[in-house]
């Protein structure tokens, strides 16, 4: 990760993962919050199937963000459409604005993700600085130097 934005990005996804955990284990105790999910069996799975999309996000993979974003954009879009359509028929309440922010927070993150390192430049140089680049970089030169100091023997 190269920029505040990113770690910034991954941070909320995680404080994102771990507020539908929390919603989901509240819910199979039977306590009140705020936030239910919307299938407790399939909101577990894809607690589930976050979890090595977000290791495959902190390490800059495009492909774990694209994965991200397919979980996300189809667990949380398919109901953020059908959260609009009902709050459209019934009208909007307290309940209804609150599910439609924690959709809306669920297909954004993932989708600012998913820019952000497709959008990286540093993308693929994960664990390598300056000086490491250099030493592997410079092949050229050092071939170059070697054909000199190959040309240069003297005779004693």
């Amino acid at each position: 990760m190269t920029t505040l934005f990113s770690y910034l990005l991954t941070f909320l996804g995680i404080i994102f993962w771990c507020f539908r955990a929390i919603a989901t284990v509240m819910y199979q105790l039977d306590k009140t919050f705020f936030a239910v999910p919307l299938n407790d069996t399939l909101e577990i799975i894809v607690l589930f199937a976050t979890l090595p999309c977000l290791l495959l996000v902190i390490r800059r993979n495009l492909i774990g963000a694209a994965a991200y974003l397919g979980i996300y954009g189809s667990y949380f879009g398919t109901a953020l459409y059908e959260a609009f359509i009902n709050a459209g028929e019934v009208g909007y309440n307290v309940m209804n604005i609150s599910d439609i922010i924690c959709l809306v927070i669920g297909v954004i993150i993932p989708l600012l993700t998913f820019l952000d390192i497709l959008l990286n430049k540093h993308r693929g140089n994960f664990g390598l600085d300056n000086k490491t680049k250099w030493f592997y970089n410079n092949e050229k030169f050092d071939r170059e130097f070697d054909e000199r100091a190959d040309r240069n023997q003297y005779r004693l």
